[in-house]
């Protein structure tokens, strides 16, 4: 397996987020990624390489092209606002809910802030734009190679992705990585794409951008939304709109889900991207569904995400993984390599 990994990753290194009303350390964190790194030095599954390029041209396919220059601009504006906000991470604290106008991008900054977020839990620091478009790249780079003919891919990268929509980012994304690569399997000659999220937390930034398209299908199980985060995507009637009618497809699970159920819902998951016969897949793979991860409610163990590389292997696709959420940090590692192994296993 191609493992593209961002080495630019730790320029997002932020202090803290808001957490359930206070400021907390972030939960995610530089070590996460270094604790894959160091799993697979130990225990390697492919070989290591850095991402190419990737264009505005290619970004702004799926996000929109004002959101990609506030994103880039959005240190420099902080700073503008007072120097001393260079000592301070961004969060935003005001957004237009209700009956408010989001057709009218305001000049202040923290109201442009509001305007392109939709939580206080996501800060950005100085170089938060360029880890995060140097991890779109890594997502491209594997989409392109498993497009030329690679049985699969990792995009091994942090900050992560499916919770960032066409313009907004929250839930510690900015840039849709598993979007970026399910559009550049699309364009690298792929007629149909399934994106598979099976991190514990909705992929609402995914749902949103593919919602009203019948070429890419998005499939998610994750914690119920009447408990869980993000909470206000998620719900098993949310089946997409226009040509998208039936092309998403959320299986919700509550919170203390054990894992033979994650399993058998995740076999109806794999269902679903069989009927729809793709010619590829995206695995949104958020480790976060581990027993002992502190923000997220599932009980799979270790061993659980060998059987799930094995599961997703099963499907015969050539895939794509994008690294999302996990946040028992010393255990990342193991569970990422689990899955790569269990995958790699079964395809060969």
């Amino acid at each position: 397996m191609r493992i593209v990994h961002n080495p630019d990753h730790r320029l997002h290194t932020a202090r803290h987020e808001m957490y359930r009303g206070r400021l907390v350390p972030c939960h995610e964190t530089p070590d996460r990624l270094d604790h894959v790194l160091a799993a697979l030095q130990q225990q390697p599954a492919g070989p290591l390489c850095l991402p190419g390029a990737v264009s505005d041209e290619t970004l702004a396919v799926v996000h929109r092209p004002g959101y990609l220059a506030f994103l880039a601009g959005a240190w420099d504006d902080w700073v503008a606002l007072d120097p001393a906000n260079a000592a301070l991470d961004i969060l935003p604290s005001v957004w237009p809910v209700r009956g408010f106008r989001h057709d009218v991008v305001p000049h202040h900054f923290a109201a442009r802030l509001g305007l392109y977020s939709f939580d206080a839990g996501s800060p950005m620091v100085a170089g938060t734009w360029a880890a995060a478009r140097a991890g779109a790249a890594c997502a491209v780079t594997a989409a392109r190679a498993v497009a030329a003919g690679e049985r699969s891919a990792l995009a091994l990268t942090r900050p992560p992705g499916h919770h960032a929509g066409p313009d907004f980012f929250g839930g510690y994304c900015f840039l849709n990585n598993a979007a970026l690569a399910a559009q550049a399997l699309r364009e690298g000659g792929a007629a149909r794409v399934a994106v598979l999220d099976v991190d514990y937390h909705h992929g609402n930034g995914t749902q949103t951008i593919f919602y009203d398209r019948d070429d890419v299908l998005t499939v998610s199980l994750h914690g119920d939304p009447m408990t869980e985060y993000p909470f206000f995507l998620g719900h098993a009637d949310e089946r997409g709109e226009g040509a998208g009618v039936g092309g998403n497809l959320n299986l919700p699970l509550p919170r203390g889900t054990s894992a033979a159920t994650w399993f058998d819902t995740l076999d109806h998951a794999a269902q679903a991207v069989g009927r729809f016969q793709p010619d590829a897949l995206v695995v949104a793979l958020g480790v976060d569904t581990f027993e002992g991860d502190p923000i997220s409610g599932f009980h799979l163990r270790s061993a659980d995400y060998l059987r799930l590389g094995e599961r997703l292997a099963r499907l015969g696709l050539p895939t794509v993984f994008t690294m999302e959420g996990g946040y028992a940090v010393a255990e990342v590692g193991v569970h990422v390599v689990n899955v790569l192994h269990g995958f790699e296993a079964r395809a060969r």
